[in-house]
């Protein structure tokens, strides 16, 4: 089984992008193939700063490693080292329905909030549908939020299918249910959009005043609380092993206790849970020449696999003249 995702360098990593996706794809590197790429060609729609975006394909690269991705067992690369998914994004785009993209919740979502609706961001469904038939990828990990890209993916390959003949696997979208709905420090879903994250990687002092300066509800302190309902305890439960979630769960209903004393404790289990990842990252940024050859490497093995899914799809619909 071959598996496949991608995570976009648009910024520090936060909790969200960790028990929302790389969390998963670490479980999942112990299958027969596991590709994960950096989506720098995807970012391009938001960072427009050339030396940024390099730093945060880079940074993203010690991330995953540091947080557990095993280059014994994935094939980590660039997005952008492999330029046949750029080719093949445009066999497809000449085949995608204008009404189907417009339909693309991501899309209209973006818009809606006011920001800017450009080319890229129109047919990022498409670049995205690319990058998972370049591999013959089988098995898609995806956030509920990202099935229906999946669904425009297995429309395009079916349509490529149906017009020149059998050429792309159509993959299935394996929903991360595991993967948790991270609140960002608003309450609200953790992300750079909304300007609430809390990075993996952010000195301990400083995340420490951030979480104190979480705002919280006005209900007297005796009064008891749900927990479940609480984003202070929805993190705090992420993190806490099994003994201290219920201990505190119970505080909650109990009442009598203060929200400063739940955000030390959240500060605290947060310090804990990422230091071994915290001390690995410092342990590859030692390293930049080798990380950089766990790209070239991977880049080389997507590409050998992206090239015959290319020239494939290329002979198929008659742009290969001399086969």
């Amino acid at each position: 089984m071959r598996v496949l995702s991608g995570i976009q360098p648009t910024g520090r990593f936060h909790w969200g992008n960790y028990f929302g996706a790389i969390r998963q794809y670490i479980d999942l590197q112990t299958e027969d193939e596991a590709y994960y790429f950096i989506a720098n060609l995807h970012a391009l729609t938001t960072v427009r700063d050339a030396e940024l975006l390099r730093q945060h394909t880079l940074d993203a690269a010690l991330d995953l490693l540091a947080l557990g991705l095993d280059p014994e067992r994935a094939t980590l690369f660039v997005q952008s080292d492999v330029p046949e998914v750029s080719e093949l994004c445009w066999l497809l785009m000449t085949g995608a329905p204008l009404g189907l993209l417009e339909r693309c919740h991501a899309f209209k979502e973006k818009k809606a909030k006011g920001l800017t609706a450009d080319a890229g961001l129109f047919t990022y469904p498409v670049l995205m549908a690319a990058d998972i038939l370049a591999y013959h990828a089988e098995v898609v990990p995806v956030g509920e939020d990202q099935i229906q890209h999946i669904e425009v993916c297995r429309d395009l390959a079916r349509s490529f299918n149906h017009e020149f003949g059998e050429t792309f696997v159509l993959p299935q979208a394996k929903v991360m249910t595991a993967a948790a709905r991270v609140p960002g420090t608003d309450g609200e879903k953790m992300s750079k959009s909304y300007n609430n994250t809390l990075e993996i990687f952010a000195d301990p002092k400083a995340q420490r005043k951030q979480i104190m300066r979480i705002v919280t509800d006005s209900r007297p302190m005796e009064d008891s609380k749900d927990p479940e309902s609480d984003h202070l305890f929805q993190l705090f439960a992420l993190l806490a092993p099994a003994e201290a979630r219920e201990e505190m769960a119970g505080l909650y209903r109990r009442g009598g206790f203060g929200y400063g004393q739940v955000k030390t404790a959240l500060a605290d289990a947060a310090e804990q849970y990422f230091a071994e990842p915290r001390a690995r990252r410092l342990e590859w940024a030692a390293q930049p020449k080798r990380v950089r050859e766990i790209l070239a490497d991977g880049a080389s093995t997507a590409r050998d696999k992206a090239s015959t899914v290319l020239h494939a799809a290329q002979r198929a619909c008659g742009l290969r003249v001399y086969r």
